[in-house]
């Protein structure tokens, strides 16, 4: 049974990986087809860093997911801390609202906010209202669940006692806020605010529906690259943005890492302080 379970993983990563492989190899390629290779080559790299359309459009998904990553952040640690201290039945009605954009197809949220941002131009007798600004609030909206259900586990592991023991001391809520709370949740923070860069980086299908023609991000551009046969210099910029991705998540998986050790070692270090007391009181 283990040898089929450990077969069956090798392949679902073969099934995920390969075919960002058999890209990477094909960016390295002489020739325009990928599937026959002509010789290695940086030529499409260094076309890639001399086009004057891909690189702006790059900038402006960096751009966006920046600043919404930015505000998701600081928006849904808020929304973390407001939902922590509700009563129960509340609490678990607004996290079950939360998830409802997890599981949500994109295709439905993108359509909605393109339905609201349309209204909201008719309602300022605007003839455009598309572009940067509901980009901007499209991808905060869609990256808010997931910085709430990063920074939530790590609320609920700290002791409540240490936010009032603060009080007690003489800080101020917000005091107690920058010196106790923040430090306690900053891995779930950093976690969250890395994966909703990295969604926004490469989200499409909600972008698709809310970019104006005076501001375009780069996966709604390479939609448009598709329809015509495909230029080498977009599988290096593809095989970049995937290596971009990785690097991010392999850092929010360590940081992830490095908290559960530090958990673990708290704890284990509380209970053999307890074991110690009780042994000193024998």
């Amino acid at each position: 049974m283990r040898k089929a379970s450990k077969i069956f993983t090798v392949l679902v990563f073969l099934f995920l990986y390969l075919p960002m492989l058999v890209l990477a190899v094909a960016s390295f390629n002489k020739g325009s087809d990928p599937q026959v290779f002509k010789g290695f080559t940086l030529g499409n790299y260094s076309a890639l860093f001399r086009d004057g359309v891909l690189l702006p459009l790059l900038l402006n998904s960096i751009i966006v997911a920046l600043i919404s990553s930015l505000l998701a952040t600081v928006l849904g640690t808020a929304a973390t801390l407001g939902i922590q201290r509700m009563k129960p039945r509340l609490r678990r009605f607004t996290m079950a609202l939360t998830n409802i954009p997890l599981t949500n197809p994109e295709i439905v949220t993108g359509v909605s906010l393109a339905l609201l941002f349309a209204f909201a131009g008719q309602a300022m007798k605007l003839k455009s209202i598309m572009g940067f600004w509901t980009l901007l609030i499209a991808h905060v909206t869609f990256n808010l669940p997931y910085v709430i259900l990063s920074v939530q586990p790590k609320l609920l592991q700290m002791d409540e006692n240490l936010t009032e023991a603060a009080l007690d001391l003489g800080c101020t809520p917000m005091r107690a806020f920058w010196k106790v709370i923040l430090p306690e949740i900053m891995p779930g923070v950093i976690s969250g605010l890395l994966m909703s860069f990295a969604m926004s980086l490469d989200d499409f299908v909600i972008s698709y529906f809310v970019y104006g023609p005076n501001f375009v991000t780069l996966p709604v551009e390479i939609y448009n690259y598709t329809k015509k046969p495909l230029h080498p210099k977009i599988y290096a910029l593809f095989t970049l943005l995937f290596l971009a991705i990785l690097v991010v998540m392999t850092v929010m998986n360590l940081l992830q890492a490095r908290d559960s050790a530090k958990q673990r070692g708290n704890r284990l270090s509380r209970t053999r302080k307890r074991a110690n007391s009780a042994s000193g009181g024998i």
